[in-house]
């Protein structure tokens, strides 16, 4: 059984046990978080929200929080002597699917 859900305006697909990567989310280390927007529950028994499935949650537990590869912003316009170089690393949260309760 697999499910749909919206986190940090992207949606993910997931299945118990996995691991996903999402935008960082509030709470520590080893506690337990819920995830009531869910799109679409699959597998044997189909079901489709509009737009989320009435009763349905998935539940995962925080593994950690870090921050992702440095990526280069580079502003630049030619003949005028403008640059801007400034780096990001985005923060994110990792969780471990627990499972998917109808």
């Amino acid at each position: 059984m697999y499910a749909i859900i919206e986190t940090g305006g992207k949606q993910v697909k997931v299945e118990a046990g996995q691991e996903i990567y999402i935008e960082k989310l509030a709470g520590d280390v080893d506690e337990t978080i819920t995830f009531d927007k869910v799109l679409f529950v699959g597998g044997d028994d189909v079901k489709v929200g509009a737009p989320f499935v009435e009763g349905a949650t998935v539940t995962g537990k925080i593994a950690k929080h870090g921050r992702g590869k440095k990526i280069v912003v580079f502003k630049y316009k030619r003949r005028k002597n403008y640059r801007k170089k400034q780096g990001h690393r985005q923060p994110y949260t990792k969780v471990v699917i627990d499972g998917i309760n109808l």
